[in-house]
């Protein structure tokens, strides 16, 4: 039983995308921690409508949140504080796939950060997208990764951007599961075709 946490290098990179891939790709359970905002159309609810096999759970966050904002800010406008005692892997025997908020060292409240809910078991999935910053964003989050121990592994996501990334595969040396091309839309089927590629890499 394998245990995949999905991180992003920033927020809007297509974390979500990859984490319904992934989840599809091993039939895993999904579970995302910490959801903040869009609690009508979390991405919970996106991971389940594009996913299709029958074995996966989606299994409850930690915490849901009102305000589309930091978790740690969040919660102080739902008055409440997020406690890292309260965030505990749902039990299952199958393969599970959690989905983190935003980037690595966003806050959760004064002390701890998303980093804090990685599991020194946990493959760590990166997802970059290309934009001006993104190598700095994507080399800071994979080498902090690599220094904490943690087995990592890269997706690309959107439009591709050669130079870029041949430069961080170079620099950080892990390995590239694939890419997640700008595609019009996403739906079950599309998400099954990237799983069948992926697949033979997770």
């Amino acid at each position: 039983m394998k245990k995949y946490f999905i991180t992003g290098i920033s927020t809007e990179v297509g974390k979500t995308v990859a984490s319904a891939i992934v989840t599809e790709a091993l039939e895993a359970d999904y579970w995302k921690p910490v959801q903040a905002g869009e609690l009508d159309n979390s991405d919970a609810h996106k991971v389940e409508q594009l996913i299709s096999n029958s074995t996966t759970t989606i299994h409850t966050n930690a915490y849901a949140l009102k305000t589309p904002m930091s978790p740690h800010a969040a919660a102080e406008i739902d008055n409440i504080s997020i406690e890292l005692s309260n965030i505990t892997e749902p039990k299952t025997s199958n393969n599970l796939v959690i989905e983190g908020a935003g980037g690595l060292l966003v806050p959760l409240n004064n002390t701890d950060t998303i980093l804090d809910i990685i599991k020194p078991d946990y493959k760590v999935i990166v997802v970059s997208r290309h934009y001006l910053g993104s190598i700095n964003h994507t080399l800071l989050t994979i080498n902090l990764l690599k220094e904490k121990g943690f087995d990592v592994s890269l997706i690309f996501s959107g439009d591709e951007h050669p130079t870029t990334e041949s430069i961080i595969k170079k620099m950080t040396g892990v390995s590239v599961i694939g890419r997640i091309d700008e595609e019009p839309y996403f739906d079950q089927n599309v998400i099954r075709e990237y799983a069948d590629l992926f697949k033979d890499k997770l």
